[in-house]
């Protein structure tokens, strides 16, 4: 299979053609400046089918990749509990009155942090998640929700999309995995390495939906961008996507992401509806994954016009 063109931005090639031996202070912050614009436009870039790909910075082609399998771990829904942390419910997600068809979550600033740890060092997922969502997924079944999960696990090196069937009952259906009264299952894997937390400012993670057609997701690191794709069919997505939830958290089973003290970090949310309009913070608990981290929610703000978002902080 060739590589497949993406469309970069001008003036990359400028940025990087600088010499190492020439590199000056200016030189660095230009470099930077490319690889975030590049980081910026791939992490939105549509794939040529379905599939697994890598695209490595400055490259504008994305190179088909051998799918992987994702790990059997429940990234579950919220409890309901009341906790200080956040997760578990405890977060903001950008809310929109129509439907979304994209959404990308960053972290434009992080300070502080040094460290982070669950059961070892930089062990923790990246979650953007739907709203729990009322489609034809469910079958007719009185109370049952579907949800979607876009994850990157930094444990086990992988991206995916885990699918979600909340409160189906005690049987699910054929190839999904039982949760108490719950069902799960995953998309393909992309493999992507492990990324340790200081690199967390260079971390993007996007999700679109196209009904009838292919859910993508894109994981960028500082230089590399890695994408995987599933069937929008398995929960609808596109049919009922309202809400986007991303943060730093637990890697999966409820656990709690764990940073050292002093650790500040801006969460920015991106959605794709179709117009201009800001969307709305949704509250202090419009999250929906019940994984958690140790810092604290600050106030969210949302703003119009290209790109609509949300933005909070959170710290300890």
């Amino acid at each position: 299979m060739g590589a497949v063109r993406i469309v970069i931005a001008a003036g990359l090639a400028a940025a990087v053609s600088l010499s190492p031996a020439f590199a000056t202070p200016a030189a660095d912050d230009l470099e930077g400046q490319a690889r975030e614009t590049w980081r910026e436009t791939i992490v939105r870039a549509s794939v040529p089918e379905r599939g697994c790909f890598h695209a490595s910075y400055p490259g504008n082609e994305w190179q088909r990749m051998e799918c992987s399998v994702a790990p059997n771990v429940p990234y579950v829904p919220h409890s309901g509990a009341i906790t200080l942390k956040v997760g578990d419910g405890v977060d903001y997600a950008a809310e929109v009155t129509g439907l979304m068809s994209a959404s990308v979550g960053s972290f434009p600033t992080v300070t502080g942090v040094i460290s982070e740890k669950e059961d070892g060092p930089s062990n923790y997922s990246l979650q953007l998640n739907s709203n729990f969502m009322s489609t034809a997924a469910c079958d007719g079944i009185s109370g049952c929700m579907a949800w979607e999960q876009f994850v990157y696990t930094s444990d086990y090196r992988r991206a995916f999309m885990q699918y979600w069937l909340i409160n189906y009952g005690d049987i699910c259906p054929s190839g999904w995995n039982s949760y108490s009264t719950d069902c799960y299952m995953n998309s393909a894997a992309v493999s992507a390495p492990k990324q340790v937390i200081t690199q967390l400012e260079n971390l993007k993670l996007s999700g679109s939906a196209v009904e009838n057609g292919i859910d993508t997701l894109v994981f960028t690191t500082e230089t590399d961008a890695y994408s995987t794709t599933g069937e929008d069919s398995v929960v609808d997505l596109a049919t009922d996507w309202q809400a986007s939830e991303f943060n730093v958290i637990g890697d999966g089973g409820g656990s709690n992401a764990v940073f050292n003290k002093g650790s500040s970090i801006t969460v920015n949310i991106e959605v794709t509806d179709g117009s201009k309009k800001k969307p709305s913070c949704g509250g202090r608990h419009a999250g929906t994954t019940g994984e958690t981290n140790n810092l604290i929610l600050g106030p969210c703000t949302a703003s119009a016009g290209s790109t609509p978002s949300i933005e909070f902080t959170e710290s300890n």
